[in-house]
């Protein structure tokens, strides 16, 4: 899921939400740290249609790497911090 060139760009979209301030432009109705970037804006990141992004983002906040805050009619998407070092922990101890 990882380890290919869609699983590269999932891997970009994570990094660069580290640090959405650095990565992403201001936004109107919501702060990019506190409450994430839209689809719209990570598709333009990574120079692909909305509609891919958000199937990035969907599998992303499926697998519970990404959260997902409701805002007026959109969706913006965070890192979850916890689930992701739940994860790494996972990896580190031979999963």
């Amino acid at each position: 899921m990882l380890r290919n060139p869609v699983g590269e760009r999932r891997l970009d979209i994570l990094e660069w939400l580290k640090d959405p301030a650095a990565h992403f432009p201001s936004q109107r109705r919501a702060d990019r740290v506190e409450d994430g970037v839209t689809a719209r804006a990570v598709a333009a990141k990574l120079g692909v249609s909305r509609r891919v992004a958000a199937t990035h983002l969907g599998l992303l906040t499926r697998i519970g790497l990404l959260r997902s805050r409701k805002i007026g009619y959109r969706t913006y998407y965070g890192r979850d911090e916890v689930r992701i070092a739940e994860v790494a922990r996972m990896f580190e101890k031979g999963w």
